[in-house]
């Protein structure tokens, strides 16, 4: 086995004649609502945690910093990418993930907790649901959508880029939260159980 290594408005467009609605990111000038997880700048590859052993998250689906390919975004098939963990530290017992964009004021896309640490791979096109059978019963939180899960970049269209960021975190124990938990009660659940953290980004614009 390889060694265990962005004031948010969201505007909801609801069609009443049928059965479903679209969401799309919405950005205003204004404060952040909070430090995401992770904290650091809003691109580039960010760490914590131990240079001797540092954490690494990485995908095949696209390039740190890069474009992320439509089918893992809403404009396509809304398919969450598949991502490789590496080097957990030791006493790591689980993984957590939050994905977010820090130009919609942090708008959350997944919450994911409960990995076990012995994961190296999270496959792509994780389903909705309150827990991941193929990865443990791994827990999944509320997005920005008000959906359990991933859901994939949306930003408006003609706003130019937005950056994506994929926060991934070592825990030194299993969260005793609950499945539809939002970030802010994930955070408080992290707080002193991460022992390193590393954030890979990706953009997309429409």
């Amino acid at each position: 086995m390889p060694t265990r290594r962005r004031y948010l408005v969201a505007a909801v467009s609801a069609a009443l004649a049928g059965c479903g609605f679209t969401v799309e990111e919405r950005t205003v000038t204004g404060d952040s609502g909070g430090t995401p997880t992770g904290g650091g700048p809003s691109t580039g590859s960010t760490r914590t945690g131990s240079p001797a052993t540092p954490l690494t998250v990485s995908t095949s689906a696209f390039e740190d910093g890069e474009t992320i390919p439509s089918e893992y975004t809403g404009a396509g098939a809304d398919r969450s990418p598949p991502l490789t963990v590496e080097s957990v530290p030791e006493d790591g017992e689980t993984l957590a993930l939050v994905v977010d964009d820090p130009d919609a004021n942090g708008f959350v896309h997944w919450l994911l907790w409960n990995v076990p640490a012995t994961v190296d791979e999270i496959p792509a096109d994780v389903p909705q649901g309150e827990t991941v059978p193929a990865l443990d019963g791994a827990r999944q939180g509320t997005n920005g959508f008000g959906e359990l899960g991933y859901r994939g970049p949306l930003p408006p269209e003609g706003d130019g880029p937005h950056t994506y960021r994929f926060t991934m975190s070592a825990v030194s124990t299993t969260l005793d939260l609950d499945a539809g938990a939002e970030r802010g009660a994930l955070e408080s659940a992290l707080a002193e159980n991460v022992l390193d953290t590393h954030r890979i980004t990706g953009e997309f614009e429409r």
